[in-house]
């Protein structure tokens, strides 16, 4: 296997903060629970699972059918690294904080516990395989005991193997969107990255050591490069453009909608025009054919837990860190307040619980921070801003909150199973825009409903609801990145 060596940071176990909850449960012979936590780049609910029954993902439809599968799970901002910095600090965004892809925990919640921290600090083996918080140095040396990341023939993170494409890879409208070779699984970063978890499995096993192990599936992130095998389960003559291609943006706010500039950077991409339908369903089947080649890492990985016996005591979580456009209302990527780009997949199963299958009510990926916790026994930080979601899982709640608040810049949306309600302010607060979504006659977002006079209410209602959920430090200013360097430069290796 071409894997490189992990860089490994060892420290002295610590037991600090919640040493008496490990020790009671030393004294009582409970083994620590296990967790693995499965996070994909870019992957919508577009899944068989999901109800999208063209999709091949037998593994992950597996993972829902033993476990809790989260049918309205939203991110709290929908891009990589504000997303994960969300996720993995327990925080919401703010109207600076966890901005875009440059977000960082460090810099904008210095001090803040991460998630693998607080395992990290509570007796747990913590590694990171691959992209999982996305800054690259981002609270690193104190979340992680081990951090590794794949290597291959690209100088970039985009991880072509075709000469073409390598030779013009860091050239904007160079190499393709896509990659279809037929080589073995392992040849890309993905499949490596699941060779290298399998390793760490085995190790694990042996050493009896409690673990917090995070593995970062590239895919289906763009450019959509797959193995021939997985572009083959889907036939193009099949294949169609989602109702809303041809969308009509009368009535909408012009801050609904984005450029698409990431997915531009490719060959065949129009430089401002839209996609052309030819080049759309090319780009569909190369994102499909990605998530069945993410999907069957995630096979390779649980066939492996089970293998090893560690199933039985270890959570493991599943989910996408905010979900895509695949032309969608005319749009592409994420970048956006509609629904397609917030809700995501969310699976998690805990060993013994009863509850299994799909969970309706609408949960926040800033719930899954104090989850985990109360999943393997360790109390909730009082930093976090989510809620538990075990009481779901037990099927013990009586009041969940059933919804969701997301921020994409100025933009911030409600969503509950019966509205999505958006609301554009300045930076002062002051009102821009606004767009409401009836989902009982209109569940594909296509009429803006927020100026009609019967919607009065509902809109009253829903930005009371998003003052009063957004979080308590929302308007707290916090440092601005540093300005990035160029694309295809080693700063950008972690996209």
């Amino acid at each position: 296997m071409n894997i490189n060596r992990f860089s490994l940071f060892i420290v002295p176990s610590l037991l600090c903060g919640h040493a008496n909850v490990m020790h009671a449960q030393a004294e009582k012979g409970e083994q620590k629970k296990n967790v693995l936590f499965l996070i994909m780049d870019d992957m919508r609910t577009e899944l068989n699972c999901y109800g999208a029954k063209y999709m091949k993902t037998p593994n992950m439809d597996a993972l829902a059918s033993q476990g809790v599968m989260f049918e309205n799970a939203y991110c709290n901002v929908p891009v990589s690294g504000a997303s994960r910095a969300s996720l993995f600090s327990g925080l919401r965004p703010g109207q600076t904080r966890f901005w875009d892809v440059n977000a960082e925990i460090d810099r904008e919640a210095p001090g803040t516990v991460t998630l693998p921290q607080y395992f990290r600090e509570n007796g747990y083996v913590t590694i990171s395989n691959s992209k999982v918080i996305h800054g690259k140095n981002d609270a690193k040396e104190r979340s992680w005991t081990e951090v590794w990341m794949p290597e291959g023939k690209s100088e970039t993170w985009r991880d072509y193997l075709g000469d073409e494409n390598l030779s013009v890879e860091k050239q904007r409208g160079g190499p393709e969107p896509f990659e279809c070779l037929d080589v073995a699984d392992n040849a890309y970063f993905d499949g490596k990255t699941a060779d290298k978890t399998m390793e760490d499995l085995r190790r694990l096993k042996k050493s009896g050591q409690p673990f917090f192990l995070a593995v970062g599936i590239l895919k289906p992130h763009l450019p959509f490069n797959a193995p021939k095998k997985y572009w083959d389960l889907y036939d193009p003559k099949q294949i169609r453009v989602p109702e809303t291609f041809d969308f009509n943006r009368e009535g909408f706010p012009d801050m609904a909608f984005h450029a698409y500039n990431e997915i531009r950077y490719y060959k065949n991409i129009p430089a401002k025009s839209d996609i052309p339908k030819e080049e759309a369903l090319k780009l569909i089947r190369g994102y499909r054919a990605c998530v069945s080649y993410a999907d069957a890492q995630v096979g390779k990985i649980m066939a492996e837990l089970k293998k090893l016996g560690l199933d039985k005591n270890t959570v493991v979580v599943l989910l996408g860190d905010h979900g895509w456009s695949l032309g969608d209302h005319n749009q592409w990527c994420k970048h956006s307040n509609f629904n397609i780009v917030n809700n995501a997949p969310l699976i998690i199963k805990v060993p013994d619980n009863q509850k299994k299958g799909a969970e309706p009510k609408v949960v926040e990926f800033v719930d899954v921070y104090p989850t985990l916790c109360e999943a393997v026994g360790l109390p909730v930080p009082h930093h976090t801003e989510g809620e538990s979601m075990m009481k779901l899982m037990t099927g013990e709640d009586k009041s969940w909150k059933d919804c969701a608040i997301i921020k994409w810049h100025s933009g911030v949306t409600y969503f509950d199973r019966d509205y999505g309600y958006t609301q554009w302010n300045d930076k002062a607060g002051n009102f821009q825009g606004h767009m409401l979504f009836l989902y009982r006659n209109d569940h594909l977002e296509t009429k803006n409903v927020a100026d009609a006079p019967e919607n009065k209410e509902i809109v009253a209602q829903l930005q009371k609801e998003i003052l009063a959920r957004r979080g308590k430090d929302f308007m707290k200013q916090v440092p601005k990145a540093d300005k990035p360097e160029r694309k295809g430069t080693q700063a950008h290796k972690r996209k």
